[in-house]
């Protein structure tokens, strides 16, 4: 059986929050798009993943028009605590740089985006399986069987590869066309959710001699919380009374005690941090976790993937609606020039907060010194704020 044809401007691959944005933003403008993804709608929206968005993030989902449910649903966080010394030390966001940003699942975000190209009658096909793409240098095209068996073959003006940190499309970029920056950290997360209340109002970064935690929030009854560990650590040897106590010599102190309760999940997180340059290959252009992955000390992931597809959305729209290719031709520098920023701070926090293993006594006190010299300077702390936050040009 020949395989069935569709013809489309752009194929996307992927639908996680980046291939959908981009799908949503075409839309908008007029400019077809299929998307394909090999996993179901329901994996994606059950794959637990890190809520932080920037003030640039949020504006795209209520201003493009997909949902202004992060404003009712989601939480405002005008600040975060630094914790070192057993004190906490707030970096007001509002006060330093005017801006703020939302503890929002990037579950949910998935969740609004998929149900407004479903709304909006979008072909996005979830399940598909044997995908491949070919002649990237040329009109690109992809081949795909879907979930009831059927084999197709997408021919496009442009193909997108939004497929996640385990990207396809990447892999087939000539290695003589390409390089790879990687780095890969001598420490992991430690995760899981609680039954418990809220500990605090806004994330708590703390570090000690014992490891870093990070104190963060998922609803009134559900905490999300993360210590350091060794990367090779077996989750099954934790149980909760050994998880809290680990917890708790981290974070407690001065008064300050964490909110316990049963634990409901746990993981480890490995941390690295990856480069794809350039971005394009032909009429290939890569986005979100395809070309890019940072610890996620920074909470820069998902707001770098969707900094990405507004970029390759406005090359696209100008391709289309004028004629002109300057914005596509400059995509890959242009998103790189931020892709670097957020690798640069995502390092510096991981760094500053995390105790290697091997630590000695010199670098400790420096470590200490460093956060000192963060928080008793504004200087230090709105460039702080101004990263955490997004940089301008983002909204």
């Amino acid at each position: 059986m020949p395989r069935t044809i569709i013809t489309t401007q752009v194929a996307i691959m992927g639908a996680g929050p980046a291939g959908l944005m981009l799908s949503h933003l075409l839309a908008k403008a007029s400019i077809e798009s299929t998307v394909i993804e090999v996993r179901s709608h329901k994996d994606i929206s059950e794959t637990v993943r890190a809520g932080i968005l920037e003030h640039g993030t949020v504006n795209m989902l209520v201003d493009s028009g997909v949902s202004d449910r992060v404003l009712r649903d989601g939480d405002r966080h005008d600040g975060i605590e630094l914790r070192f010394n057993g004190e906490s030390h707030r970096v007001d966001f509002k006060d330093l740089v005017g801006e703020s940003v939302w503890l929002y699942p990037q579950t949910d975000v998935f969740l609004d985006l998929a149900a407004r190209r479903k709304a909006d009658g979008g072909d996005v096909r979830y399940g598909v399986t044997d995908t491949t793409v070919h002649d990237l240098e040329g009109k690109p095209k992809a081949w795909f069987t879907d979930a009831e068996g059927v084999e197709f073959e997408i021919q496009a003006d442009f193909l997108v590869g939004a497929d996640g940190s385990r990207s396809h499309c990447r892999f087939q970029i000539p290695e003589a066309s390409r390089k790879w920056y990687f780095h890969e950290y001598p420490f992991a997360w430690f995760g899981i959710l609680a039954e418990a209340p809220r500990s605090a109002d806004e994330l708590i970064y703390a570090n000690s001699a014992n490891g870093f935690a990070l104190i963060s929030q998922r609803t009134e009854t559900v905490q999300r919380m993360y210590f350091q560990c060794d990367p090779k650590e077996n989750v099954a040897e934790w149980d909760d009374d050994r998880i809290w106590a680990e917890f708790r010599s981290r974070v407690n102190g001065n008064g300050f005690e964490l909110k316990e309760g049963p634990v409901i999940d746990k993981m480890v997180l490995p941390f690295r941090s990856f480069v794809h340059t350039p971005m394009r290959h032909g009429n290939l252009f890569l986005a979100g976790d395809a070309a890019h992955t940072v610890p996620p000390t920074g909470a820069k992931g998902l707001n770098l993937a969707i900094h990405d597809v507004k970029m390759l959305f406005e090359g696209l729209d100008t391709h289309y609606n004028s004629g002109s290719d300057h914005l596509l031709d400059s995509f890959s520098d242009r998103a790189l020039e931020r892709v670097w920023k957020a690798q640069q701070f995502s390092y510096w926090m991981t760094t500053m907060l995390h105790t290697p293993a091997d630590a000695d006594d010199f670098s400790r006190a420096r470590q200490l010194g460093e956060l000192n010299s963060v928080v008793s300077s504004r200087h230090g702390m709105a460039y702080l704020a101004e990263a955490y936050t997004g940089w301008p040009g983002h909204a």
